[in-house]
């Protein structure tokens, strides 16, 4: 007798197992009266037409001589449905709510599930629109936006209450976006941004305006402090003055204050011309100057001095 090679033997077993991965199974579970049903799956057993029961996952014994048969699968998993739905709010904007519902078949009313619904999605989406229809058009754009849970709440009561008699549970209803026209969302951008920069203006001109009050009071507690230097300064020239006056007459018999005064003012003079000529860059404006000319600016300047004496007594 001839032995199978090993090959011949690897080959008959892929064979197998590719029957086992393709429809041929059923059609060979079919030949021996069992069928397999998947898990999270239940089929529907039908006799001469007539429901019969609802097969739960595993290997059943399906005696198609006697008129049984699978009129068909139901799945047990949670699907998911998007709709897109067009409507427009109480102030006249359309828009385009996206809508995500979840569902799946109740294995404990199976039957209902595949027999009383012919097209399970285009129901759902029935309600949906309904329910929307009738939700938006209540509310602004603004308010569409803050309350879609709400609007998410009112899809999934009225699709709980319709769908349960069909034998489908409404896990979750979520509406995922609201998309107005691209004319009101670019006029939304643009009046927020008007908003912002409102508020940045306001914001700028209310630290320009305290800066600008804070410049003036440095500049005005400068001008105070620069004018008690002044003060302070006039005051101390005068004490020296007055001390210059009596130490000199004190020290030297015979001088009288004009003298003093005199000799002052030429030596402050000196000092100033001293001063102009060390500086490059000076701008002061030159008078004339000499012997002669001192004595008539001390002149002057006394009798300035003795004018305005006279004035404040009168």
């Amino acid at each position: 007798m001839h032995k199978p090679s090993p090959a011949t033997f690897s080959l008959s077993l892929l064979t197998i197992s590719s029957l086992l991965q393709t429809s041929e199974i059923s059609k060979m579970g079919n030949l021996f009266c069992c069928v397999q049903v998947d898990q999270s799956t239940v089929a529907i057993k039908e006799t001469f037409g007539k429901f019969q029961e609802v097969l739960e996952p595993g290997c059943h014994f399906l005696p198609w001589c006697l008129g049984s048969q699978v009129a068909g699968y139901l799945s047990l998993r949670v699907q998911q449905l998007d709709v897109r739905c067009e409507t427009k709010t109480k102030d006249n904007v359309f828009v385009n709510v996206v809508a995500s519902i979840q569902y799946r078949a109740l294995a404990n009313q199976a039957n209902d599930a595949f027999y009383k619904l012919s097209n399970t999605r285009g129901q759902i989406q029935a309600y949906v629109f309904d329910v929307i229809r009738a939700s938006v058009p209540k509310l602004l754009l603004d308010d569409v936006f803050e309350q879609k849970n709400e609007i998410a709440k009112a899809v999934e009561e009225e699709l709980e209450k319709a769908m349960s008699a069909y034998g489908f549970e409404i896990v979750q209803t979520l509406i995922v976006d609201i998309e107005p026209d691209e004319h009101v969302k670019r006029a939304m951008n643009e009046i927020n941004a008007a908003a912002r920069m409102r508020l940045a203006a306001n914001e700028k001109a209310e630290a320009e305006k305290i800066l600008q009050i804070k410049r003036a009071e440095g500049e005005a507690e400068a001008k105070y402090l620069s004018g008690l230097g002044i003060a302070r300064q006039r005051q101390a020239i005068v004490d020296g003055l007055r001390d210059s006056v009596l130490g000199f007459s004190v020290n030297v018999p015979g001088t009288t204050a004009k003298d003093v005064m005199d000799m002052v003012l030429v030596t402050q003079y000196f000092d100033t011309m001293k001063e102009i000529g060390a500086s490059s860059k000076s701008s002061a404006v030159f008078i004339p100057h000499g012997p002669g000319a001192v004595r008539d600016v001390a002149t002057q300047i006394r009798d300035g001095l003795l004018q305005g004496s006279f004035a404040n007594q009168s």
